[in-house]
């Protein structure tokens, strides 16, 4: 093992064998520290959430990739594209309906290029879809969203329909990952363009939960009264920690892996 990788092996052995309780809390610890550095360097916020979305188009390049290239669509979750179609297409309802801007048009390529992935795996490259693999029951996130978003969205003055509309598409953001990492985890050994992938995604998120949670900081709060009243404004901030949590222990081994010079992750058990 060369030398400068003795250290990261060190520290990440010490944290694998400490017991989960732990580990949650290194992680809070870990996402506060980055919370602070990135408040000192980044001095317009906004520039956080622009950076989120370069990522996130980043990643979506590397998966255009792997089935332009590849030509296997083999540890992809057709689930995991189909939910964020489905959130993309409501937030894009809502933002032309409601308020939109630049972020719409970034919505707008998205769901263009997801649309486009789910035609590739559903009939293109159906022959390496792993579908016993991808095996979430997506109802499990859709049903709960809806009622969540029933019970609690925004208190503005637009139709009642759009604003429980923009609560679903918050809510389901925030969860549809979790069929992807179901097929990670069922696979154990997750190729390098997925990985790319789906890392891509969890710096996006945290960047994205950074941007809410250094607004809501620099605001002293005043961010989330314009976001209505009640129990959403907290819940949009929850929904962006949740997207970051949920791919928080991914992007662990992901690191761990590329630190350690393998070309190919694999995942211990319990991981999703």
């Amino acid at each position: 093992m060369r030398a400068q990788n003795r250290p990261i092996y060190a520290v990440s052995t010490w944290v694998r064998r400490q017991p989960p309780k732990v580990k949650a809390f290194l992680a809070v610890v870990s996402g506060m520290a980055a919370l602070v550095l990135l408040r000192f360097i980044v001095h317009d916020h906004d520039n956080l959430f622009v950076a989120a979305e370069a990522v996130h188009s980043l990643g979506i390049s590397v998966l255009i990739y792997k089935l332009m290239k590849e030509k296997t669509c083999a540890g992809l979750s057709l689930k995991s594209q189909e939910l964020t179609a489905i959130f993309l297409a409501v937030r894009l309802y809502c933002s032309f309906v409601m308020e939109y801007d630049i972020h719409t048009l970034l919505d707008l390529a998205t769901l263009g290029t997801t649309l486009w992935v789910i035609y590739m795996i559903r009939f293109k490259l159906r022959s390496s879809y792993m579908e016993d693999k991808d095996n979430f029951a997506i109802y499990y996130v859709v049903a709960p969203c809806a009622v969540l978003a029933l019970l609690i969205h925004p208190s503005t003055s637009h139709h009642f329909v759009n604003r429980i509309f923009w609560a679903f598409c918050v809510y389901l953001e925030a969860v549809s990952v979790l069929p992807q990492l179901r097929v990670m985890q069922n696979t154990k050994i997750v190729e390098p363009f997925t990985a790319h992938y789906v890392f891509a995604l969890g710096v996006a998120r945290f960047l994205s939960c950074a941007h809410w949670v250094l607004q809501v900081l620099d605001s002293r709060g005043h961010l989330l009264v314009a976001l209505g009243y009640g129990l959403w404004p907290s819940m949009v901030l929850i929904s962006e920690i949740v997207q970051t949590f949920i791919l928080a222990d991914f992007c662990y081994y992901y690191v761990k892996s590329v630190f350690g010079g393998q070309l190919v992750l694999r995942l211990p058990s319990g991981v999703v």
